[in-house]
């Protein structure tokens, strides 16, 4: 390093690989596409606004293109990290840099919530980078070649972060971008890592932020599909409300070029001005966390929003704003009595809402869970640290000892999948969704090469789902004509799960062999109960106790 211009070093930003075999994955949708990956890294071209202007910056997305040796000699500090399905990639990138002598600095957010597991790392910067990286900043630049930078909690001031680095990122390779308004959430759900990372009182961008970072997006010649990355976008329902009608202005004045997708907790569906506004910005798709049709267990997870509603009834409210919703449902809570798979196969049909990623209960680093499970000593060994088959927590999962039977459970977990995404039931959800999804227009010219784009999609679908897949031609053709008669105007993104069912329909059968795999050793006596951490002073007999 001797000789090195500490004002300018060469900066290589390198995305960690997400394990392959995952819900997210989204593999066949991107082919259909032209894209290489679902999206791009978000936080690390935040990461390249907040550092200094005079950095030689350079990006490597490893969902999208190789890491080359040749990236590595040119480098002079890697910036690197990513969430819990990127750790095992992490930690290659830092070995691959470590033989080459290059210093390796990692970031949030699993290195925040997991600072141990990156133990070799040559720098550790936890928490918001807006609140600590001048100091990371001006230890590089005083010659510091090591060391660990902790941001005060729930303290940046989004206010003052910078539009991100979106001129570093090929739009090409991904299906969508993403921006950021707000981070955090009011709730207190349990298995959550949001509030210990970000906190309870969701912080928000200005309104002229945003909005300047659609600006550079539309001056890069990006159009499309915008996902706004919140965890909760309507955490802060006065912020967001006045940000809204500002949006659909801008959507208006500059010809609608995006539409956009979130995240948002289910009692969005109490507020028809709000859902009225988002209806008149474009957003098309909502996900929400449901998690349970039981209330008992979502009292017990501190899930109490969605208690006390039919969620049927608001999954249709925000269809009938012209939203469609995709859901996330947790088997393998305490309070499961039973079996409970019929119940959450009813909850889906019920909400008809296709695209539903099911996985079982992970106690992740940093949580309200984790800390309950350790107390209760009933935390395994090695809890935060994922395997190399693991894909996410649809393959991972339950690790922590089960108040039911583990056995029950998986068999639980096995028939949900089983059902919700066997071609029949699949396909009568599209259907439903098709039917009460009452999408907006908004009086603009379509763009030729939109159209030419459209048209290539459905030619390539139609084939995959007729020619490649005859299993499930019939499905999508009665599926296709149905709302092409009925509701044309929601056909595109009626195509849209029908697409992505082209990934999940694969992956639950692969999910449902990995499941029969372990229900197997079970039965065979071959699976034994990893150690557990330390125990505390509570035994089963008042765990139970205290979720009854």
């Amino acid at each position: 390093m001797s000789g090195v211009s500490r004002s300018s070093p060469r900066v290589l930003l390198v995305f960690p690989r997400f394990n392959h075999n995952s819900f997210w994955s989204f593999k066949e949708a991107c082919e259909l596409f032209g894209a290489r990956c679902p999206a791009p890294p978000l936080g690390l071209i935040t990461l390249a606004a907040l550092l200094p202007s005079s950095w030689d910056l350079r990006l490597v997305n490893r969902n999208a293109e190789d890491l080359t040796d040749a990236d590595i000699a040119w480098a002079e500090l890697v910036l690197t990290g990513g969430m819990p399905p990127q750790q095992i990639d992490t930690l290659a990138v830092m070995a691959m840099c470590r033989a080459e002598g290059k210093p390796v600095c990692v970031g949030v957010p699993d290195p925040t919530s997991n600072p141990d597991v990156y133990a070799h790392a040559d720098f550790r910067v936890l928490g918001e980078a807006e609140g600590i990286i001048d100091s990371f900043v001006e230890a590089w630049n005083a010659g510091a070649r090591s060391g660990r930078f902790e941001a005060p909690k729930f303290q940046a001031d989004v206010t003052r972060s910078p539009i991100p680095r979106f001129d570093l990122l090929d739009f090409n390779h991904c299906l969508y971008v993403g921006v950021q308004f707000s981070r955090g959430c009011p709730f207190t759900c349990e298995f959550c890592d949001i509030i210990e990372l970000y906190g309870r009182v969701p912080r928000t961008k200005s309104n002229a932020q945003m909005l300047a970072e659609l600006d550079r997006l539309l001056a890069l010649g990006y159009r499309g599909h915008v996902d706004f990355v919140d965890e909760n976008l309507i955490g802060n329902k006065k912020a967001i409300k006045r940000f809204l009608p500002e949006l659909k202005v801008w959507q208006e004045r500059n010809g609608y070029p995006f539409r956009f997708s979130t995240e948002a907790s289910l009692n969005l569906a109490d507020d028809a001005e709000l859902l009225q506004m988002m209806r008149e910005a474009n957003f098309f798709v909502v996900f929400v966390g449901i998690e349970s049709s039981d209330e008992a267990t979502l009292v017990a997870t501190q899930k109490k929003q969605n208690t006390r509603r039919s969620i049927a009834e608001s999954v249709a409210r925000i269809y009938k704003a012209g939203m469609f919703v995709t859901a996330g449902f947790i088997v393998g809570f305490d309070t499961e009595r039973g079996s409970m798979a019929g119940a959450m196969v009813d909850c889906i049909d019920a909400t008809r809402i296709p695209v539903a990623m099911v996985g079982l209960l992970h106690a992740l680093p940093n949580t309200q869970l984790m800390r309950r499970l350790t107390r209760e000593g009933r935390l395994f060994e090695g809890y935060n640290l994922t395997p190399a088959e693991v894909g996410d927590q649809c393959t991972g999962g339950l690790n922590f000892v089960t108040l039911r039977p583990r056995r029950e459970i998986l068999a639980d977990y096995r028939q949900v999948l089983l059902q919700i995404y066997e071609p029949s039931a699949f396909f009568r959800r599209v259907r439903a969704l098709g039917r009460m999804l009452d999408r907006p227009t908004f009086g603009t010219k379509p763009r030729w090469q939109a159209v030419l784009r459209d048209l290539r999609l459905l030619g390539r679908t139609c084939w995959r789902m007729t020619v490649k897949r005859p299993e499930l031609a019939r499905h999508f053709c009665a599926a296709f004509l149905d709302i092409a008669r009925h509701n044309p105007r929601a056909l595109d993104l009626v195509i849209m799960n029908m697409v992505v069912y082209l990934h999940l329909y694969p992956f639950s059968r692969h999910v449902i062999r990995e499941l029969d795999s372990r229900i197997a050793e079970i039965d065979e006596g071959r699976w034994a109960e990893p150690a557990t951490l330390l125990p505390g002073p509570a035994t089963e007999k008042t765990a139970l106790a205290a979720v009854a």
